[in-house]
C-alpha cells in the first residue's frame, strides 16, 4: 500500500491506539474503532485501486489494489454508523481479522493513516441527532476543525457579543453582527465611545470554554488542522478592535479591551502613512468585519487563532498576529505584530532570546514589516553581490550600508546597526543591539579592546593559515588591487587569546578594516573583509553616510549549524562554526578587561524622556528576542577600531 499525503508535508498529529507489545490480546485500534466516526466534512472519492479522503485542510490517498477498496468499504460501514451500531460492527470487524493477520495490519495501518491527517473524531465530542448519528446540531464548521464541537459549541451557546461603535448602523458593525450570529455567537450592536476613529469593538462575555484534552501544538506542522488549545490564558472578556480608514484597515489580535485599544491606536498611527482617499468598496468593510468575528468566535471557543492556519511560513510563532487589509487590490494578510503598548500578562512576557542565526532571520521581518514594522528593510536592490554582499537601508539622516561575506549576515548586521541608530537618536556611541544576549554581548564586548595594550604578532598568508583569511586577503589585494598591509597584535599582557588586526593602504596609511577576534586568523579574516566591503562601497555608494562592516559576534548564530559533508574550514559556514567554539573564550577575556573600568555591558532600556519611537523600537526588540546592551562610546580617535561601524 501506499500513501500520498495532501498537502505536501502535513504534520502527523495523534496515532490511534495500538496494541502493547508482547499483548497480542489488548485492544487496538481495530476493537476500538466504534468511539470514532469521520470528521464532518471529509470527502471520500474512490479510486481503481484505493480511495481518496480530503478534510477541511488535509488529505490523504491510500493506494494499494483492489482489495484495499473492499478493506475501505469494511471501515467505512463501522465509521459511518450512528452510535448504538459502531460499537457492534468494531467487535465485528476485529472478529473477521485475527490478531497478527495480514488483514489486520492493514487495517491499523489505514486506521492510523486516518488519526495521522485528523480525518477521524471521537463520537463522545459530537452532539448527536435522535437518529444517533452525529456533528450535526453542534455545527458543521466546528465538527470539521475541532475534536469536541459540543464543547466548543456550548460555550458559544452561553456566550453574548457585543459590537460597539460610534456609528451603530455603519458598514463594520452591521457586518461584524451578522458574521458572529452566523458562527453561533449571540451579538448587539451598541452605540459606545470607545470606538473613536472610526473603529470598532468586539467584545463577548459568558463563555469561558474548557480546552478539550488534546495536545497543545504551538508549532503546527503545515497542512495540520486545527486543534481546540484553549486561549493562552484567562483574560476574562476577550476583545478584538477593527479600524478602517480609507482604503487601509485591521483587526488587532485577541486581548483585553484595554489592549484591544491600544492595539488599535498604535496600528492606526503606523498606517496612517498608507492611506489612500476615495471612494471605499462594499468588499473591505465585510472582509475586516468578519475576520474580527472569527477571531473573537475562535477565542470565545477556545480554538486556534485563525491566524495559525494561514500556513505562513513567514509568521514567526509566539510572536500575535495583525489583519491588514487594502482596497486596491482587495486583499488582507496576517502580519507579526509587536505593538508599543503591553497590558495583557501573555503580551508582556519576555520573549524567548534568540539563540541561532535561522531565528534571528525569521524575526527580522517583524522589525522591517513595510506596514506595521519598525525599521526600515535592508535591501540588495542592484547592489553587486559579489565578492561580498552588500545591502542598503534607509535611515534618518542618509543611507545605511552593509556588507559581509552572505547577504543574510550583511541583513542582520544592517538591522542591528540601523536599530542602535535609532535608540541612540542618531548618535554614533548608545547601546548595542544584537540578535540574542551573546551576539549582542559580542558586539559590545569588542568596544572594550579599544586602546588595549598590544604586543606584535608576526603574520602572513601562506600554507596553513585559515582559508578564510587567505581568501578574503587574496580578494582585497589580488582581486580588488588594494597595496595594502597588515597588522596583527595580541591583546592584554596576561596572554590570553584576543589579537587585533589592523588592514591598511600601504601608500597613505589608511585604515580599511580592523576586527578583535579570539585568533590571529579570524582577526585577519574579519580585517580583510572589512576592507573589501569598505572598498566596494566606496565604488557603489561613494559618500555613504553610514558603513556596516562585518564583525565575528555574529558568529556566535551559527553554533550548531548543520554543514554538508563537502564543507570544509574555507566555507562560510563551517567557518563561523569554528569561531562561535571560541567566542566564549574570547568574552570572557574581554568582560575580564571591561568590568574594572565600568565598561561591562548591561541591559539598556529607553529613559522615560525618549522618544515614543524608541520606546516602540525597544519594545519590538524585546518581543522578537533580541537584546539591547549599553557600551562605552567610541573614543574619537579610536573611529575606525569600530570593529564594523563607521
Amino acid at each position: 500500500m501506499t500513501v500520498e499525503q495532501a498537502p505536501p508535508g502535513a504534520a502527523a498529529t495523534r496515532p490511534g491506539p495500538r496494541a502493547a507489545p508482547g499483548a497480542p490480546d489488548a485492544p487496538d485500534a481495530v476493537q476500538t474503532l466504534g468511539r470514532w466516526t469521520l470528521r464532518p466534512g471529509v470527502a471520500v472519492t474512490e479510486l481503481p485501486d484505493g480511495v481518496h479522503l480530503r478534510g477541511w485542510i488535509t488529505g490523504v490517498t491510500l493506494e494499494g489494489g483492489p482489495g484495499l477498496r473492499v478493506l475501505w468499504s469494511r471501515l467505512a460501514e463501522t465509521l459511518t454508523a450512528g452510535s448504538a451500531l459502531a460499537t457492534d460492527r468494531s467487535a465485528r470487524l476485529a472478529r473477521s481479522a485475527p490478531a497478527g493477520s495480514p488483514v489486520r495490519a492493514a487495517l491499523l495501518t489505514v486506521i492510523a493513516r486516518l488519526h495521522e491527517h485528523h480525518l477521524l473524531v471521537e463520537r463522545a465530542g459530537l452532539a448527536e441527532q435522535p437518529d444517533g448519528t452525529a456533528g450535526k446540531t453542534s455545527g458543521p464548521w466546528l465538527g470539521a476543525v475541532v475534536d469536541r464541537p459540543a464543547t466548543a459549541a456550548a460555550a458559544l451557546g452561553r456566550s453574548r457579543a457585543r459590537v460597539i461603535a460610534a456609528d451603530p448602523e455603519g458598514p463594520l458593525a452591521r457586518s461584524a453582527a451578522r458574521a458572529l450570529e452566523r458562527a453561533g455567537l449571540r451579538a448587539e450592536v451598541v452605540a459606545g465611545a470607545a470606538s473613536a476613529d472610526g473603529r470598532v469593538l468586539l467584545t463577548a462575555t459568558g463563555g469561558g470554554a474548557p480546552s478539550p484534552a488534546v495536545p497543545d501544538r504551538p508549532e503546527r506542522g503545515r497542512g495540520e488542522p486545527a486543534v481546540a488549545v484553549g486561549p493562552p490564558q484567562d483574560r476574562g472578556e476577550p476583545a478584538v478592535a477593527v479600524g478602517l480608514r480609507s482604503g487601509i484597515g485591521f483587526v488587532t489580535p485577541v486581548g483585553s479591551v484595554e489592549q484591544a485599544l491600544a492595539d488599535a491606536d498604535a496600528l492606526t498611527g503606523r498606517l496612517r502613512g498608507r492611506e489612500a482617499p476615495g471612494p471605499e468598496q462594499a468588499g473591505l468593510p465585510a472582509l475586516l468585519a468578519s475576520s474580527a468575528a472569527h477571531r473573537l468566535v475562535c477565542a470565545v471557543a477556545g480554538l486556534r487563532d485563525p491566524s495559525a492556519e494561514a500556513d505562513d511560513a513567514r509568521l514567526v510563532p509566539g510572536v500575535p498576529t495583525v489583519l491588514v487589509a487594502e482596497r486596491e487590490p482587495l486583499r488582507g494578510e496576517y502580519r507579526n505584530w509587536a505593538g508599543p503598548v503591553l497590558i495583557d500578562a501573555d503580551r508582556a512576557r519576555p520573549a524567548p532570546a534568540v539563540r541561532t542565526l535561522a531565528e534571528a532571520l525569521a524575526r527580522i521581518p517583524v522589525l522591517t514589516d513595510g506596514l506595521v514594522g519598525v525599521l526600515d528593510a535592508p535591501d540588495p536592490g542592484t547592489l553587486p553581490q559579489l565578492p561580498v554582499a552588500l545591502v542598503r537601508c534607509e535611515v534618518a539622516d542618509g543611507v545605511l550600508l552593509s556588507g559581509a561575506a552572505r547577504a543574510d549576515l550583511a541583513r542582520l548586521e544592517a538591522v542591528c546597526r540601523e536599530a542602535e541608530l535609532r535608540l541612540g537618536e542618531g548618535g554614533e556611541g548608545g547601546p548595542v543591539v544584537g540578535a540574542g544576549p551573546e551576539h549582542a554581548r559580542g558586539r559590545a564586548l569588542r568596544r572594550t579592546a579599544v586602546g588595549r595594550d598590544a604586543v606584535p604578532v608576526s603574520w602572513s598568508p601562506g600554507p596553513g593559515r585559515c582559508p578564510q583569511a587567505l581568501h578574503w586577503w587574496s580578494v582585497l589585494v589580488r582581486r580588488l588591487g588594494v597595496d595594502a598591509d597588515v597588522a596583527v597584535a595580541r591583546l592584554g599582557t596576561g596572554g590570553g587569546s584576543v589579537f587585533r588586526a589592523r588592514v591598511r593602504e600601504r601608500t597613505a596609511g589608511h585604515l580599511l578594516g580592523t576586527a578583535v577576534e579570539a585568533s590571529a586568523d579570524d582577526a585577519v579574516a574579519y580585517a580583510a573583509l572589512s576592507a573589501v566591503v569598505g572598498v566596494r562601497a566606496a565604488v557603489e555608494l561613494p559618500g555613504v553616510r553610514h558603513l556596516v562592516t562585518p564583525g565575528g559576534a555574529s558568529a556566535a548564530l551559527a553554533r550548531g549549524a548543520d554543514t554538508a559533508p563537502w564543507e570544509d574550514a574555507g566555507w562560510t559556514t563551517a567557518w563561523l562554526a569554528a569561531s562561535a567554539e571560541r567566542e566564549p573564550e574570547l568574552q570572557q577575556a574581554l568582560t575580564a578587561w571591561a568590568a574594572p573600568a565600568g565598561h561591562a555591558p548591561r541591559p539598556w532600556e529607553p529613559s522615560a524622556g525618549a522618544s515614543a519611537d524608541v520606546h516602540a523600537l525597544w519594545s519590538a526588540l524585546q518581543q522578537c528576542g533580541f537584546s539591547v546592551l549599553s557600551a562605552p562610546p567610541w573614543p574619537a580617535e579610536h573611529r575606525g577600531d569600530t570593529g564594523g561601524l563607521r
